[in-house]
């Protein structure tokens, strides 16, 4: 019961990790607010989440949508611990001189700005009440090339690096901010991917760059996000953890596993 009386938001809470990272905080005792742009998926997941949480259906690349969705929350419960931001999109794979430009934009609007205006106005909360822990999902993508394409990839490292500056802004605050890299998991956003190599007869090579040979589930995400929330992670803050299996451990291209 690590967050027995902390309010949490969860971004991109309807499926995959975020689905799993909401669970896990509310097993361990927080209220959980599960925010999401698909209303209808949203009413799924939520019985599923266990308890009373809520549900708030907002597109993170609107800055007034989150301003207003953090206000609904702190009039509901008071206060606001924990912001994990998880929603996310992909772009199709593209050579830099082929991708489209709105597609490029929206994807920045959803991973990184989504993610700022969260911290920007959820950080003003904690500030306040004295402090708290943000996650944000970022990915291997945004560590080394191979694991997404241009406009995916380069959010991602935009992640990263935000994840750093903020975690210098807001320190002083008693405001922690960290982010997990997941390698390949298991998700809506990544069943294109499995449906592929499943059709092609190529499942055993799902997750084999990986040192552990395998790829992961959204609730081993959800339990490094849930550790990075809690005062288990007291000292930790400017942080970007690898949950990849291993993956960016080593070159670990293709060809060179013996």
């Amino acid at each position: 019961m690590r967050f027995d009386g902390k309010t949490a938001i969860v971004t991109g809470a309807s499926s995959g990790i975020g689905k799993a990272t909401a669970k896990r905080l509310a097993d361990e005792g927080a209220s959980v607010v599960l925010v999401d742009i698909n209303g209808d998926a949203l009413k799924q997941a939520l019985p599923d989440t266990g308890g009373t949480h809520t549900a708030m259906v907002c597109d993170v690349a609107d800055e007034q949508a989150v301003e207003a969705c953090i206000r609904a929350v702190l009039d509901r419960y008071g206060r606001l611990d924990i912001i994990c931001n998880n929603a996310g999109m992909v772009c199709t794979h593209h050579s830099i001189t082929e991708l489209d430009s709105e597609k490029l934009q929206r994807v920045f609007q959803v991973n990184l700005f989504g993610m700022m205006y969260f911290i920007k106005y959820g950080a003003r909360a904690m500030i306040e009440q004295g402090g708290g822990a943000i996650v944000n999902t970022a990915s291997v993508a945004g560590i080394r090339s191979g694991a997404g394409g241009n406009a995916y990839s380069a959010s991602k490292a935009g992640v990263i690096n935000l994840t750093q500056t903020t975690a210098c802004d807001l320190g002083a605050y008693n405001i922690r901010v960290n982010a997990v890299c997941p390698g390949l998991i298991e998700t809506g956003m990544t069943k294109p991917v499995f449906d592929y190599a499943r059709d092609k007869g190529k499942e055993d090579k799902l997750g084999s760059r990986a040192e552990l040979r395998r790829f992961g589930k959204p609730q081993e995400i959800a339990a490094a996000i849930a550790f990075l929330a809690s005062d288990d992670a007291s000292f930790i803050t400017g942080q970007a953890l690898p949950v990849d299996g291993g993956n960016t451990a080593s070159l670990n291209m293709p060809g060179m596993k013996y």
